[in-house]
């Protein structure tokens, strides 16, 4: 993730390691007593505050752009997962994570309580995400699990399942439209604020894991065997531009070069986009 520090990575036992340099270098991030469980997700709001999550429940906290971290919550026995964050327009955190496990936060991430959302099974959440102006929100999961909320996370209704599989991740586009991916290459789209999906055309079967927009708003998707899917058209079709390796990607990252920063399984990779 970038933070106001640079770019801040995580992933297995616990490490968070952060790059003042445009990823050419990396410092280890100063953090609380060591607990090895895997980091799954970094989130910084724009108030400076950042998240880390991961399992046992574990919580991490800081506010000078993930160059150090307090711990706000973990779980010796029977911690679940947590696997994504992000703070509502109200200022409230949200985090979701396995078994559809919801915490809230009311002052800032300091402290979390468990949230209930009526409706909602105990399937694994996977993401959490908003829109730009912070009014509508998606909380997906396994078995097709998808939430919205329009009025800024304050409320939350299920939508009938479209699709049978994991939903890994979802993106708000500046046209409005939703896309939504997970398993084998099932990507969705929206035009009508998450209420109703379409099927996009994909190339390649592969599950995806994480999501980037270019500066001319093409959406990529990075997933399986080394691959990015780019759709040039809101996300109603895909092609392959990278093919590389056996390692899963689960994050792009633009640096000012103009190549792309990937976190992967096998650790970073590096990729420039050939001129279209």
């Amino acid at each position: 993730s970038r933070s106001g520090a640079g770019l801040v990575a995580a992933g297995e036992l616990g490490q968070i390691i952060v790059s003042r340099d445009n990823g050419q270098n990396w410092l280890a991030a100063r953090l609380p007593q060591p607990r090895q469980a895997p980091i799954t997700r970094i989130v910084f709001a724009d108030n400076g505050t950042g998240l880390a999550l991961g399992h046992e429940g574990l919580i991490l906290r800081s506010t000078d752009g993930g160059l150090s971290w307090d711990e706000s919550a973990f779980e010796t026995s029977n911690g679940e997962p947590l696997m994504s964050a992000a703070r509502l327009p109200s200022g409230e955190w949200l985090t979701v994570g396995a078994f559809g496990r919801v915490l809230r936060s009311a002052d800032d991430g300091k402290s979390w309580q468990p949230h209930a959302i009526p409706g909602l099974s105990d399937w694994h959440l996977n993401s959490i995400s908003g829109s730009a102006d912070g009014r509508q929100w998606l909380i997906t999961g396994e078995s097709g699990t998808l939430l919205r909320s329009d009025d800024g996370g304050e409320s939350w209704s299920v939508v009938p399942p479209f699709y049978k599989g994991s939903i890994y991740g979802a993106v708000h586009l500046a046209s409005g439209t939703w896309v939504s991916y997970g398993m084998r290459g099932n990507v969705h789209y929206s035009t009508d604020g998450g209420r109703n999906w379409q099927a996009a055309s994909v190339q390649a079967p592969v599950s995806t894991y994480g999501h980037a927009v270019s500066d001319d708003g093409r959406l990529l998707l990075a997933g399986q065997g080394g691959i990015i899917l780019a759709s040039d058209d809101q996300g109603h079709s895909f092609k392959v531009i990278r093919k590389e390796g056996r390692a899963s990607l689960t994050g792009l990252y633009r640096l000012a070069d103009g190549s792309w920063l990937l976190t992967s399984d096998a650790g970073f990779q590096r990729h420039t986009p050939a001129t279209r």
